[in-house]
């Protein structure tokens, strides 16, 4: 016996289900928005964010009022920048934005969490989105307040706030038996050299944007390695590797190649926002911000594909 032909019947009336049911809960559309307020729940409830992010303020504060307390003591240090004293602290505390930026994702496929993330939000890219603006915008508001605090102390401390013990020089200086020239931006001899307006920039919001592109790269490779020791390796090596490399390249015939490790590792893109890069050639000024975009954007594309590919 067969059943009998029944036609379609029409979607119930008014959102409601079997027996004319209307759920209390109303349904709405989802969207960017939903996802950010996710992500942003999930980053600021869990432990390992409020401790990564603890031990970056210890480094990037306590190790840059320390360089700057033990150079005001001393006397016969060269003319250098004085927010330059921000340096150390600012390279050991990027090691923890770079692993909270794995841990944003490789976390998430550890636990198992993933998959009810992309059950709830099944845009991959929009999930990817979400992580990497609200992961972005919490290490930079983090690090650029860590770097202004150091800035604002290393300029008390070494040239006595408005500039006492390191005045800046004229634009144009008279030297013996010759003509006038520039004198720079600071001291000629001796104390530190007052900053400018731009070496301000550059050590406050251009370090906080430096970091937080640093993390943004790690959160791209955990992305795509989906692996929290593999992924903090790899940034480990990309990060300290070039450097180590170059100081064992002593060959006269491996000059060019030491000289291209140093100028574009990562330690140098920090010294040079500084405005005291460890060497006069290479990038400049604002230059490791700009290569250091360009090398996010393509990791995180590769990424985007990567994730829109792959099973969870």
């Amino acid at each position: 016996m067969t059943t009998p032909y029944q036609a379609p019947t029409a979607p119930w009336p008014d959102g409601a289900g079997p027996g004319g049911y209307t759920s209390p809960i109303p349904v709405t559309p989802t969207g960017l928005g939903n996802a950010l307020r996710s992500e942003w729940t999930k980053i600021r409830t869990v432990r390992s964010t409020m401790w990564t992010l603890g031990v970056l303020l210890v480094l990037v504060i306590g190790i840059g009022l320390l360089v700057a307390g033990v150079m005001s003591g001393t006397s016969d240090l060269s003319p250098q920048p004085a927010l330059s004293a921000g340096f150390f602290g600012v390279l050991l505390g990027s090691l923890c934005v770079i692993t909270l930026g794995v841990l944003v994702v490789t976390s998430e496929y550890g636990t198992g969490m993933m998959r009810t993330t992309l059950t709830a939000c099944p845009s991959r890219s929009r999930m990817l989105t979400a992580k990497a603006l609200v992961f972005c915008a919490v290490a930079f508001v983090t690090t650029t307040v860590a770097a202004t605090v150091v800035a604002l102390a290393d300029s008390a401390l070494l040239t006595g706030g408005n500039g006492a013990g390191a005045v800046p020089a004229p634009p144009m200086c008279a030297t013996p038996g010759a003509q006038q020239v520039s004198c720079g931006h600071g001291q000629a001899l001796g104390g530190m050299l007052a900053p400018t307006t731009d070496q301000w920039l550059r050590a406050t919001v251009g370090i906080g944007l430096y970091v937080a592109l640093l993390g943004l790269l790690s959160l791209a490779v955990g992305t795509m390695l989906r692996h929290s020791a593999g992924a903090i390796t790899t940034m480990l090596g990309l990060v300290l590797l070039p450097l180590i490399l170059a100081l064992f390249m002593a060959g006269n015939s491996l000059e060019p190649v030491r000289n291209a490790l140093i100028e574009y590792c990562v330690p140098n893109g920090i010294a040079t926002l500084y405005d005291n890069a460890f060497m006069s050639t290479g990038p400049q000024g604002w230059d490791p911000l700009w290569i250091l975009l360009a090398v996010t954007a393509v990791a995180l594309g590769g990424a985007y594909a990567v994730l829109d590919k792959r099973d969870v």
